[in-house]
């Protein structure tokens, strides 16, 4: 076969969800697969861990055209000229080009805008309305990352099933247990956070549900006697004067830490620093952050909803986000119990190893077969 993919995310978004995927999906096509042909569409002077085989090259798109994914990446002659067999826009589809003679795959990781649509901004909630359909009707195929997904997409698009193809995420090999003293001394001297702390890590929207966490650990500080601070990561947007009000109120403002935006070096320094991992969400398509901190030994309190339950399995605690009594028990089980702190570590580190990224690969070569 003769592939085409839209690597732009790679660069442009990585550290999030979907640039975590795309750079992981072409790093490791391109150490499994000797048999098909690519060609990626990158940014210019953008490069992976590994020079790429043979049988990959690269098309540029160029950044002072198309330094978003709104913009359509102008491909069409591109394509029919290399002869390429299928296409794939990893990112939601969004940046979809008309007029390809060949067969087309998306990767949509959920269908957030239309089951929460106050979550999303109001630019991405446009395009998702006014162009997925039509992004849909052109896609021969398409891939997404849990179960839950799967069946969400089908119920809303009547799409056939036996074109919606499943392949799930994994954690980055960054994601790692770490000396645990060691981490805290360098997470005291360069961020000044001192003894426990619970992590929450995952962005700020409205669906993450960190009201709800803050609620949650206000009630535990009555619950629980031992110093233990809460550390939310991520850049501080239009929302986070929302959240450090909400602190404020609450009374926990000098035991709450946003630290803005955090370099990927320093995310499994964060995870394996912590105390507990907490991650109230209330949709997610897959949930990468859970599974990271599984990797970096660190406990989980996730929540009962959408894909969570299928990505964390048993080897997490399980929460109802929308109780913060629930929250804050589930997070105290742990703190006031050391064999299931012990036994959601182990588990953890067993479950997040089922998830690897060749295997995310591999599946994705199997779509490709069958489209």
């Amino acid at each position: 076969m003769k592939i085409a993919i839209d690597g732009r995310a790679a660069n442009w978004y990585r550290g999030t969800g979907i640039g975590t995927y795309t750079y992981q999906l072409i790093n490791n096509l391109n150490q499994i697969d000797f048999l098909n042909n690519y060609l990626i569409f990158l940014p210019e002077e953008f490069h992976f861990e590994k020079e790429f085989r043979s049988n990959f090259k690269t098309g540029i798109a160029k950044q002072n055209e198309l330094f978003n994914f709104w913009e359509e990446i102008r491909v069409p002659n591109v394509l029919n000229e290399n002869d390429i067999d299928l296409y794939h826009i990893p990112q939601n589809g969004v940046g979809l080009s008309s007029n390809i003679d060949c067969k087309k795959v998306i990767t949509l990781h959920d269908i957030i805008p239309l089951r929460m649509p106050e979550t999303c901004s109001e630019r991405y909630l446009k395009i998702f309305n006014e162009d997925m359909p039509g992004i849909i009707e052109k896609c021969d195929g398409i891939i997404t990352v849990s179960n839950f997904s799967k069946e969400d997409i089908y119920k809303e698009f009547n799409f056939p099933k036996e074109k919606i193809f499943v392949t799930h995420l994994a954690a980055e090999d960054i994601y790692k247990p770490l000396n645990k003293k060691q981490c805290k001394s360098y997470l005291s001297k360069k961020y000044g956070i001192e003894g426990d702390f619970l992590l929450y890590v995952g962005g700020f929207s409205p669906r993450k549900n960190i009201i709800g966490l803050m609620e949650a650990y206000e009630l535990l500080l009555h619950k629980y006697n031992k110093d233990l601070s809460l550390v939310i990561t991520g850049k501080k947007g239009i929302s986070y004067d929302m959240y450090r009000d909400k602190a404020q109120k609450l009374g926990i403002s000098s035991k709450v830490l946003f630290t803005d935006f955090i370099p990927l070096e320093d995310m499994p320094i964060f995870y394996n620093g912590a105390k507990i991992f907490v991650y109230p969400s209330y949709y997610e398509g897959f949930g990468l952050p859970p599974l990271e901190a599984m990797a970096c030994g660190t406990p989980v309190v996730a929540s009962t909803e959408t894909s969570i339950p299928e990505i964390c399995g048993d080897s997490a605690l399980l929460s109802n986000p929308s109780s913060t009594e629930d929250i804050c028990l589930k997070i105290l089980s742990i703190l006031d119990d050391n064999d299931l702190l012990k036994t959601l570590i182990t588990k953890g580190l067993v479950h997040s190893a089922t998830f690897n990224w060749k295997k995310t690969a591999y599946d994705t070569l199997d779509a490709y077969r069958a489209l």
